[in-house]
């Protein structure tokens, strides 16, 4: 039997255009799957997020902590861009909320990536790219799973008399 021949690896956005040729824009969104991209739990997440905080006191100067958000209709699409945004190093906070600290070349790589998905198919599909600054992120507040992240990560602003 003779070997196969290896393929290379497709691009992102080649694997999106193969998609778009497959006939995905004139189908029916799909319903939202229960077992999209794996959360990790909220604690791993904090963690995560204090060692940003930690690495930015240190940190390159032509790097950038960036909050991508998106509100994608198809099932197919959102699982690709969230896959691409895990392996470009961003770090899922909620299931359409990323986080990531990289040099600006590279998140502006991602973001044209995505504008060109985006213009593939017909869509109401949105994607926000937002940059934020250090002292931004140390007033990061979080509600919820009776988790106090100030505590966590020794911002006290509250003094108890």
């Amino acid at each position: 039997m003779p070997k196969r021949k290896k393929t290379p690896e497709l691009s992102f956005f080649e694997q999106m255009r193969r998609i778009q040729k497959a006939g995905l824009s004139g189908s029916e969104p799909l319903r939202i799957s229960k077992n999209d991209i794996s959360l990790q739990n909220l604690t791993s997440r904090i963690e995560w997020i204090i060692d940003l905080l930690s690495k930015n006191k240190k940190k390159n100067p032509a790097d950038m902590i960036c909050f991508i958000m998106y509100d994608i209709e198809h099932n197919k699409i959102r699982n690709h861009i969230a896959r691409y945004l895990i392996r470009k190093g961003c770090m899922r906070v909620q299931k359409s909320v990323f986080i990531v600290q990289t040099e600006r070349k590279k998140l502006d790589e991602m973001h044209k990536t995505l504008k060109e998905v985006q213009a593939m198919y017909a869509n109401d599909d949105s994607i926000f790219f937002l940059p934020v600054t250090d002292s931004e992120l140390n007033a990061l507040k979080v509600i919820g799973k009776n988790v106090d992240f100030e505590m966590v990560t020794d911002q006290k602003n509250t003094l108890f008399i």
